[in-house]
């Protein structure tokens, strides 16, 4: 079904005032698509960059597909787009098998990195040139084409060329050009990495206004873990052509997978040792108790796993607290503790950041707090202290 984008634009002139309310099954009403990977390998050669991959999207919702550089994101959005054919395994947009069908036939477009616009053309013709290669009138160019420039706010900038614009607006124009074709689904390969920091923040926001106000499938890749947060519905986390996890923000913030997506999301603490006890807990969770060489025990929260198990456990530096009572420090029963004399002190503004030294192992750990609580605690680099933090705020790692 054809997005009424006239209906849009009269009701919603400005990117400014697109409203955030709606949800995925509006948007499928309004004919966004699923899309699905259904065992999908791709090899160059030898090489294999995805491997068996399977994964589903939801119409309607913001996907951030993150990972370290050379993961498989790009490669697996090109192959949505049909960019890159498939080895093995199908690509599905809606109820479509598209394994077959060229770009121009899978009803999807793609917002590119430098954004590709024509520096010889003008704004208007940049955004037009999609529907010209699709043999659309010109009487309906003309309306299609002026009513996306006044829903992205640049209305007044058609007879421009883009190095006229700020980076900002060349945004704006390449995201205009993109949902002027009426796509199911939009692909967008690290669009906001060529923005300064301010500029990133604001232009996130009115990606997701648009996203929500067309009801489109938007698919982004990207490797700015926050830039996934802010986002998405889903995220997708890749490593070396598989997927590790797939996520809400809320999840992978609170219950990272694996070792390596602990350590891509974010500052967590990972402890690594044997599993030698399973203690039932709330009938939701276990307590994996893990010997860490040096430390002893490290109790965290998981499934059942088998005894004899090598895995780890992670907790955020938000979610430790230095003990400097000694009377606390006699309190402790199944929560973890160990001793760390502080070697950074770094100021971020709202948060400080603490780098200490486990005493027993040598390790590198972080701990984060309110500035205004810092500087309450009086403490400097060299002290040592201790370190307390809930078995419930550890997550277990299998892997």
């Amino acid at each position: 079904m054809a997005l009424d984008t006239q209906n849009l634009a009269s009701t919603q002139p400005k990117l400014s005032q697109l409203d955030t309310a709606g949800d995925i099954q509006e948007a499928v009403a309004r004919g966004a698509a699923g899309v699905s990977l259904r065992s999908v390998t791709k090899k160059y050669g030898n090489f294999t960059a995805i491997e068996n991959l399977t994964l589903d999207i939801p119409a309607g919702s913001y996907c951030c597909l993150l990972g370290p550089s050379g993961c498989g994101k790009t490669t697996t959005l090109r192959m949505v787009a049909g960019h890159e054919p498939v080895t093995n395994g199908d690509v599905y947009i809606g109820d479509r098998r598209v394994n077959a069908l060229p770009p121009a036939k899978r009803n999807t477009a793609m917002m590119f990195q430098n954004y590709a616009l024509f520096p010889h053309k003008t704004v208007w013709q940049n955004v037009e040139f999609g529907l010209r290669m699709r043999g659309i009138n010109t009487a309906e160019r003309q309306v299609r084409v002026s009513e996306i420039l006044e829903l992205v706010g640049l209305g007044h900038t058609g007879d421009r060329k883009p190095d006229q614009l700020s980076g900002g607006q060349q945004q704006r124009i390449a995201l205009a050009r993109a949902l002027v074709t009426r796509p199911q689904v939009l692909m967008l390969d690290e669009p906001l990495s060529a923005l300064d920091e301010n500029l990133r923040v604001r232009m996130r926001s009115e990606l997701r206004n648009i996203q929500k106000q067309f009801g489109l499938t938007f698919i982004q890749v990207t490797h700015h873990v926050e830039e996934a947060f802010s986002l998405s519905d889903q995220i997708v986390v890749m490593d070396h052509g598989h997927i590790d996890q797939v996520a809400t923000p809320t999840e992978l913030f609170e219950a990272p997978a694996s070792r390596f997506v602990a350590r891509f999301i974010g500052d967590n603490n990972i402890f690594e040792g044997k599993v030698v006890n399973v203690i039932p807990d709330d009938g939701t969770f276990d307590v994996i108790e893990l010997d860490v060489e040096g430390l002893g025990s490290v109790f965290s929260r998981g499934q059942a796993v088998p005894v004899g198990q090598t895995a780890a456990c992670s907790v955020r530096p938000d979610l430790l607290a230095i003990v400097t009572s000694s009377e606390e420090q006699s309190s402790f029963t199944k929560d973890n503790h160990l001793t760390a004399r502080i070697v950074d002190v770094e100021l971020t503004g709202y948060v400080t950041r603490v780098g200490l030294l486990s005493e027993a192992t040598g390790q590198e750990l972080l701990y984060k707090v309110r500035t205004s609580d810092w500087s309450r605690m009086g403490l400097s680099e060299g002290q040592v202290v201790m370190l307390r933090w809930s078995a419930h705020d550890c997550v277990f790692l299998p892997y």
